[in-house]
């Protein structure tokens, strides 16, 4: 026994010693790597927090990043969670298109910034990778062509005729509105119909609605965990207060949809010529798709991409729908050039049509200014798996490297003026890199919704300012924040007057 003791003893020292020889070569990389002087450090390192206690919220680090670039002209900023979360920024098109060019997969291991969605959202679109990833974007892509998208418009105004309602009745004698929500409810509504035919009142009951609480939650806790490295790992997040609301929430949501995907299958074992009888929808051609083997998608990847794009397609939309209101009253002469152009196609017309989403010229230079000034999603993130090189930069295998798209967005040696709002600018051909512009991320894992996204703005705005002048509440100024998606710490507040 005690001969089996020591020989146990003698293993397990060596396994410690052999891991802790592992984990000191791989720092010795990392150290390395942000000792080098193209690489930015965000400021002086501490032994625990890394560069933590540097910021007190995501924003403070992009404002870090902005005056790192006005001073040192930085392409690659070093960034530590605590001692234990190595990260890299790119802020240029010349070290972010590196990183979009390349199948890379998104940073899911414990500490990278998807890994916070991983238990509500699942292994989905947005979060998978590989082969699997390859399979399922084959399998969904047919969900957004041109001919599935057509139906959507008659939906998108039946759920901005419900929103342009409420702003009515909530903006009589003139009064400021919140909008924001409003907004997210409306976008929310055109998901849910869209992608599972479910109509559930969410406008009229408001934030009351379960499934508008718990999406809302989710979304504000995973951002949360990112920035409380303690609750990084499961077993002390779901002990805290915030884990448990969070598997809450996720419970909701899983029951939700698949009760709806067990009732949808059902339907359609029963009578599969129904899709010949209406408009397919996003759950349809999810059911019925098959890859080269004639296999189908299994319950719960259908519930993870259900998921991912009730959460990427309402969330993101909502915020460039929001900034882009907020722009309409800011800029009143703006404001009229698109309220002409709106007129000049739509006449007498109160909906609008597949035919005119074509012809928005000029909406569509606001669309792309906004989103420009205020990027619907702030950064997105990868983890290599092999060298990476960045210009003069080597970034080792398993390094998380974020694309800071806000920054680049405004970054001065691309854009003139950048803080001006000026539609303009994408009026004609530019020898701009292509790369400094990604609102929909940009190379092989680019959004796969884009253009769905962009009819429902274009619907929602050509709608809106059809109805209502636009004006600016100077009393309620709305302040930035770059959480998963960029909302506003105080709503965004604006009058409307009827036309």
């Amino acid at each position: 026994m005690d001969a089996y003791l020591v020989i146990t003893g003698t293993l397990l020292a060596a396994i410690c010693i052999w891991k802790a020889f592992a984990v000191i070569k791989k720092y010795k990389t990392y150290i390395k790597l942000y000792s080098e002087k193209n690489v930015q450090s965000v400021g002086k390192f501490h032994p625990i927090w890394g560069h933590l206690h540097l910021i007190e919220h995501i924003d403070g680090f992009t404002e870090i990043c902005f005056k790192l670039i006005r001073e040192t002209k930085a392409r690659v900023i070093s960034f530590w969670i605590m001692f234990m979360f190595p990260l890299i920024f790119v802020c240029h098109p010349e070290t972010a298109k590196v990183v979009l060019k390349s199948s890379e997969p998104k940073s899911k291991r414990v500490g990278g910034a998807y890994y916070p969605l991983l238990d509500w959202l699942g292994d989905g679109l947005l979060i998978s990778d590989g082969k699997k990833w390859e399979r399922n974007r084959r399998l969904l892509t047919p969900a957004f062509h041109f001919d599935v998208l057509k139906p959507y418009v008659s939906i998108y105004n039946k759920v901005f005729d419900i929103f342009l309602d409420k702003l009515e009745k909530a903006t009589t004698g003139n009064k400021s509105i919140e909008i924001y929500e409003m907004i997210g409810l409306a976008t929310l509504d055109t998901m849910l119909r869209c992608s599972v035919s479910y109509e559930g009142r969410v406008q009229e009951q408001g934030s009351n609605h379960p499934y508008v609480d718990a999406v809302r939650r989710l979304t504000y806790i995973s951002q949360e965990r990112l920035l409380r490295p303690w609750l990084m790992f499961d077993f002390t997040f779901y002990l805290s207060p915030l884990g448990r609301e969070y598997s809450k929430h996720a419970k909701y949501v899983h029951n939700f949809d698949e009760k709806v995907i067990r009732e949808r299958r059902q339907s359609l074992a029963a009578d599969p010529s129904i899709l010949k009888k209406r408009h397919l929808d996003f759950l349809d051609i999810l059911l019925t798709a098959r890859d080269e083997q004639g296999i189908g998608l299994t319950d719960i990847e259908v519930r993870d991409e259900v998921d991912t794009f009730l959460f990427e397609g309402h969330d993101t939309t909502a915020s460039s729908i929001g900034w882009a209101i907020y722009a309409l009253a800011s800029h009143p002469e703006e404001q009229q050039k698109v309220y002409e152009e709106v007129q000049s196609v739509l006449g007498d017309k109160e909906n609008v049509e597949w035919s005119d989403i074509q012809t928005f010229t000029r909406l569509s230079l606001f669309i792309k200014e906004t989103m420009r000034m205020y990027s619907p999603v702030p950064m997105i993130a990868r983890v290599t798996t092999r060298e990476m090189n960045l210009g003069d930069v080597t970034l080792p295998v398993n390094t998380e490297v974020t694309i800071m798209i806000n920054v680049l967005n405004h970054h001065r040696e691309i854009w003139d003026k950048p803080e001006e709002f000026r539609p303009d600018r994408f009026a004609t051909e530019s020898t701009r890199d292509p790369y400094s512009y990604v609102p929909f991320s940009a190379g092989p894992r680019n959004c796969i919704g884009q253009h769905f996204a962009l009819d429902e703005q274009k619907v929602a705005l050509a709608r809106l300012v059809q109805r209502f002048k636009i004006l600016p509440d100077p009393d309620n100024v709305p302040i930035p924040t770059n959480e998963v998606v960029t909302r506003s710490k105080n709503g965004i507040h604006v009058r409307l007057e009827k036309r």
